[in-house]
């Protein structure tokens, strides 16, 4: 049965005397995972505040099951609070701790003489704490510390956060520990804006596969077109003022978006070459006596016509190329054996080494704090390798992109940071060229300093383009780029005549861009020779073999590893089934346990014994070695289950 979680309908929106979108409805189920996407100003994230309830359509109505609990993680929003944070990932289970600690002084009254003396008191609080054992049970009262530890492991917060006060986090660390706590929270809706910002591959690979699996309903506003491509089975599209609905995910809202407007171009020339006829027809034929009746017929059928619109994705989007003014030699850029950091006592990696030739594409990936940009500042010059060689080749030239945008002059206008770099270049050239990157009209007189995030991110490629550069070097160049200007930024690559290395998060890019991938860690670099999802692929078939022994042949090495890898998965299959019956032995133990506990209570409540107090004395240090083993055993239990889930 489908169950509706939440249901828009007819809802409008203006801003500032303008409509930002109009009648839209849609609906959200269980189990849903959709995407919302849009340009930048669509009125995403207005939407989603609605959503919420934080505020209201203009128009239209937004009406949500009852007792709907909705979780929402805002752009670069994060906790503020003294708590620990271990502290802080328990409030949310605050219902388990407090039944558990009511299951312990049902306990400690289960073992008062006073109430085994009263039968239906004891039979009252029996089945009163079997409730709450069961609650509490259901509630995975005894694994919510290990789903703490894991949620907390796939965010990389090690044990050494734990203590840590929430308030000393980085913005960026906080925002991660919202969403860690909101995942934790198990809403039945959760509504993420940008929830990838801050996150490195490796965690963004963990949250792909923690929501895959995820209880409630999922709402995502994402410009992680490779997270939306893993994630979503639904896109939500605000274009044009309106919504549209796609099935599938982010690809295949692509295709499917631009077979609509090719299906709408279609249906609306054919209607314009109709009017276009029976236009021309009146036009020749309204005056003449002979054939003015059918030229008022077709008049009439033109004032009946509904005429289409013209199809129409939303606002412009830039249109560039890169064109090399001079081809470089064969042989790019060589490094040999370097080393990168600012310290010779703190290497970040080493060694690295690149070959890069003419026309190739190389993006860098590698953890967070590994020095990727330092390695762009090390080829440029910037700053010196700690060691090692580089070797620029023949007739190679230069074009840098600086995701920190330092190489913009605040004091300049949009206009004069081009003019003044090309003198010779006439002002309607470049304001030509400033209108393809979306500058238009007063735009060009702004000054740079006034400009946000996205703008300067294009000035910057308008500069690229000017320079006409044979090699580029690009540092997170789809940073502040809305997922339209990435698509044309992907195409201008893919169609340069040129060489380019660049540093990127973004997956989806990498995989659309380039040819080979340069991995770097602390112990040096590593080459993979296809996009970002041949990468992955080929990590994950590396980290499942074992190394091999020195100074055997190849063949025997191979056989060697394949042997290793065999046994090491054999092994650990054995350990986890090792554990697996360990823990189902220990919950029959739970079970026995809780039976001769129930049974030895039932005894100490029997009429006969109520004034045997030798009977009674003995019940009760036999009750009392049992819940001494039911705790020991509980412990176990925990201990190993944490284990198992460990290993999987």
């Amino acid at each position: 049965m489908i169950v509706i979680l939440l249901q828009a309908q007819n809802v409008s929106r203006e801003f500032s005397g303008e409509q930002l979108f109009s009648q839209i409805t849609f609906d959200i189920q269980e189990q849903d995972r959709i995407g919302l996407v849009g340009r930048n100003g669509a009125g995403k994230t207005t939407l989603l505040k609605m959503l919420i309830g934080q505020t209201q359509p203009d128009e239209g109505q937004i009406i949500t099951k009852k007792g709907l609990s909705i979780g929402y993680l805002a752009q670069n929003q994060g906790l503020n609070t003294d708590n620990t944070i271990w502290n802080e990932l328990l409030t949310v289970f605050s219902e388990v701790i407090a039944l558990e600690q009511e299951i312990h002084k049902l306990e400690a009254q289960l073992g008062d003489p006073k109430i085994i003396a009263n039968p239906e008191k004891f039979k009252s609080l029996s089945n009163l704490y079997d409730q709450k054992q069961q609650t509490f049970k259901a509630k995975n009262g005894f694994g919510y510390q290990a789903e703490i530890r894991g949620v907390l492991n796939g965010f990389s917060f090690g044990k050494e956060f734990y203590d840590r006060s929430v308030n000393s986090l980085s913005g960026g660390q906080k925002t991660k520990l919202a969403l860690a706590k909101l995942l934790l929270e198990q809403h039945d809706l959760l509504v993420l804006d940008e929830p990838t910002n801050h996150l490195d591959m490796d965690t963004l690979a963990w949250l792909e596969k923690y929501i895959k699996s995820y209880d409630g309903a999922l709402l995502i506003v994402s410009h992680d077109r490779y997270f939306l491509d893993h994630v979503v089975t639904r896109v939500l599209d605000l274009d044009q003022q309106t919504l549209f609905s796609y099935t599938g995910n982010y690809s295949d809202y692509i295709d499917k978006k631009a077979a609509r407007l090719k299906s709408e171009w279609k249906t609306y020339e054919k209607q314009q070459t109709k009017i276009d006829k029976l236009q021309d027809f009146v036009n020749k034929n309204i005056v003449r006596a002979s054939t003015t009746k059918r030229a008022q017929s077709r008049r009439k059928q033109l004032e009946k016509m509904t005429v289409l619109e013209r199809p129409n994705s939303d606002d412009a989007e830039m249109h560039f190329h890169f064109a090399a003014k001079h081809p470089s030699g064969n042989v790019v850029l060589t490094v040999k054996d370097a080393a990168i950091g600012y310290e010779a006592d703190h290497v970040l990696s080493a060694p690295i080494n690149i070959d890069l030739t003419k026309h190739h594409v190389l993006g860098i990936v590698g953890p967070n704090g590994v020095g990727k940009s330092t390695l762009l500042k090390s080829i440029l010059g910037l700053i010196p390798f700690l060691s090692g060689t580089q070797k620029l080749g023949t007739g190679v030239e230069i074009g840098y992109y600086d995701q920190e945008q330092h190489n913009l002059d605040d004091r300049k206008t949009v206009l004069n940071e081009l003019w003044d770099e090309h003198p010779l270049v006439p002002e309607k050239d470049i304001r030509s060229l400033l209108g393809s990157f979306l500058f238009s009209g007063d735009d060009v007189s702004k000054l740079v300093k006034n400009l946000s995030g996205g703008e300067r991110a294009r000035l910057l490629l308008t500069k690229l383009t000017m320079q006409a550069d044979n090699f580029l070097i690009l540092d997170e160049p789809t940073n502040h780029l809305d997922i339209d200007s990435r698509e044309v930024l992907e195409n201008a690559l893919n169609e340069f005549d040129g060489t380019v290395l660049f540093v990127s998060h973004d997956r989806y890019f990498i995989n659309r861009v380039a040819t080979e991938i340069l991995e770097i860690s602390p112990n040096g670099s590593q080459l993979f020779l296809g996009d970002y999802d041949y990468y992955v692929a080929k990590k994950e078939a590396l980290n499942t073999k074992t190394d091999s022994n020195d100074g055997a042949s190849k063949a025997e090495s191979n056989a060697t590893s394949k042997k290793q890898t065999y046994q090491a998965s054999k092994d650990a299959q054995k350990a986890q089934r090792k554990l697996q019956r360990e823990i189902e032995k220990l919950e029959k133990q739970l079970d026995t346990l809780s039976e001769a506990e129930a049974q030895i209570q039932t005894k100490m409540a029997e009429p006969q014994n109520f004034n045997d107090h030798l009977k009674l004395e003995e019940l009760q240090t036999n009750l009392d070695k049992t819940q001494a083993q039911i705790t020991q055993t509980e412990n176990e239990w925990t201990s190993k289950s944490e284990q198992l889930e460990s290993q999987n």
